[in-house]
């Protein structure tokens, strides 16, 4: 392990993510979002994430990732040969590559947004997005409320979990027991932001422009790595796939 990402100034990670990510936005083919997550499977244990760990937290991105190669495959773009066709959906090679594509990048974009904003500390965050970017004092404060919120939303579906199963109520079907819960929970968010809000109001938060700062925020060699690091990995992905000749640019 060379050092977690926990001991990274938490705006370094975001332009991490940014400088990663970004260019795969400009092709879609499989070659530079293969070797993107490839990269970024390999790294994650050295930066203290296991890949028992990785799985588990990408769980989402592994149900959204067939979701968006299905309708890549029956709308996109048709050229080539033609394997099926129904209506309006065409399934033909172009699109057939597109999908496999789609579902490569989507996993190249997920997953790095797992390793790297995992485990974000919200008054971190507040305090690097303040000191380092310089950013208004109230969208300061409002990231921050809302981090810290977002990190309490699986406690919250947990609790709701384990009071449901106590009261009786967890014999229905999972499809909706999680619309259940998933209401309860937009609910659950809504009050607290509203209560969350009015403290703030109260306590005088926003209020005035200049405000004092209880820690400083490093910004060390470190930091400057990791950004270095994620961005060459972004434009050799993209360099290797014109090698190839797998560069397509936004799908074309």
């Amino acid at each position: 392990m060379i050092r977690t990402l926990d001991s990274f100034n938490p705006v370094a990670r975001i332009l991490a993510l940014i400088a990663l990510t970004t260019p795969l936005i400009i092709s879609v083919d499989v070659v530079s979002a293969a070797t993107t997550l490839a990269a970024t499977i390999i790294a994650a244990p050295l930066f203290g994430i296991s890949w028992a760990k990785l799985f588990r937290r990408g769980i989402p991105i592994f149900i959204a990732t067939p979701i968006s190669g299905i309708s890549m495959a029956l709308y996109g773009r048709p050229e080539g040969k033609e394997y099926f066709s129904f209506l309006f959906a065409h399934v033909t090679e172009n699109s057939v590559e597109l999908a496999i594509a789609i579902m490569v990048r989507v996993l190249a974009i997920g997953l790095p947004v797992v390793v790297l904003l995992g485990n974000i500390d919200p008054t971190e965050l507040g305090d690097g997005l303040s000191q380092k970017l310089k950013l208004p004092p109230r969208f300061v404060i409002g990231a921050v409320a809302a981090a810290r919120l977002v990190s309490l939303f699986r406690r919250d579906w947990d609790a709701m979990r384990r009071a449901r199963r106590v009261r009786g109520l967890d014999g229905h079907g999972r499809i909706r027991r999680a619309i259940t819960m998933t209401f309860a929970l937009l609910v659950l968010a809504l009050r607290r932001g509203a209560k969350l809000a009015t403290a703030m109001e109260a306590r005088g938060f926003g209020r005035f422009p200049e405000r004092t700062w209880a820690r400083e925020s490093t910004w060390g060699r470190a930091e400057n790595v990791l950004i270095a690091l994620c961005f060459f990995i972004s434009c050799s992905s993209i360099a290797l796939a014109i090698a190839v000749g797998t560069f397509r640019f936004l799908g074309t």
